[in-house]
């Protein structure tokens, strides 16, 4: 399966990192493309220069480690979207060969506009617990290194459960803190 990722799904950090660790254990084929890191990287930089340092260290390293997940922009004059600035995460998701769209912003997206392209939209927490329904081991071993992340990088322990529910991710991480 492959997944276009919007901006708002790749920042902010924990939620890029569970995605893309899922990815690393096989839940989908990632992809973006430029504009979408743009998007990303002015983001960041709303909230100082050293964030706008970070992410474009971030993006560098994203770059080098999935070097096949950029989908070079493509013409989208004859498409149309809600909020028009959203067009391209279309446009990138046709030319990507994408078969869904992961962005928290549902309302932009209308199902019957993507349906005509063979293209769903999925909010990340769904698709993460229906993963993680599929491969339980994956997901734990990938809230681990997250939480192993954020504990080094904060110097306290962390609850990934909040963590995850903080980040957009309430029902991944209840499932994650509750037995099987």
């Amino acid at each position: 399966m492959r997944i276009l990722l919007d901006a708002c799904i790749l920042y902010p950090t924990i939620m890029r990192e569970v995605l893309l660790g899922a990815a690393s254990e096989g839940a989908f084929a990632p992809l973006w493309s430029a504009r979408i890191l743009e998007e990303w990287h002015r983001a960041a930089a709303r909230l100082g220069a050293a964030q706008e340092q970070v992410a474009g260290v971030e993006i560098a390293l994203l770059r080098a480690k999935w070097p096949k997940a950029e989908i070079a922009a493509s013409d989208h004059a004859d498409l149309w979207l809600p909020d028009e600035n959203d067009i391209h995460v279309l446009a990138a998701a046709i030319a990507g060969k994408a078969d869904t769209i992961m962005t928290r912003n549902l309302k932009d997206f209308p199902t019957r506009i993507l349906a005509g392209h063979q293209i769903i939209r999925r909010d990340p927490d769904s698709f993460l617990v229906e993963f993680t329904h599929e491969n339980r081991a994956a997901m734990l071993r990938v809230a681990q290194n997250i939480q192993q992340a954020a504990e080094l990088h904060s110097g306290e322990a962390k609850d990934i459960r909040k963590l995850l529910k903080r980040t957009g991710l309430p029902r991944l991480g209840k499932l994650l803190t509750t037995q099987p």
